[in-house]
């Protein structure tokens, strides 16, 4: 059983490139067990894309976790609240 819940949303919003970006993370135990980090990324207000990495053990789901997130976070994604998410099209659990 899942000792932890991991989600993180965050966005890179730069108006001077006119970009504005969400990426989701979500960490969960699935039905059989394993573990899944599901990613949701794309264009806030549109559809985007999802992929979901699976793992035998909970400790290498997290370390994946993390590690995307700290990627994220050097390309210049930063976290958001559930309030100031409401028009982007993430699933995240």
């Amino acid at each position: 059983m899942a000792t932890h819940k991991f989600n993180l949303h965050c966005r890179r919003i730069d108006e001077t490139q006119g970009m504005r970006r969400y990426y989701a993370l979500s960490l969960r135990e699935t039905l059989f067990g394993e573990f899944a980090v599901t990613r949701c990324w794309g264009r806030i207000g549109r559809n985007g894309c999802e992929q979901t990495d699976l793992f035998c053990s909970e400790q290498d789901a997290v370390r994946h976790f993390l590690e995307l997130a700290r990627l994220k976070r050097t390309k210049g994604y930063r976290p958001v609240s559930a309030s100031n998410r409401s028009n982007e099209t993430a699933v995240t659990g």
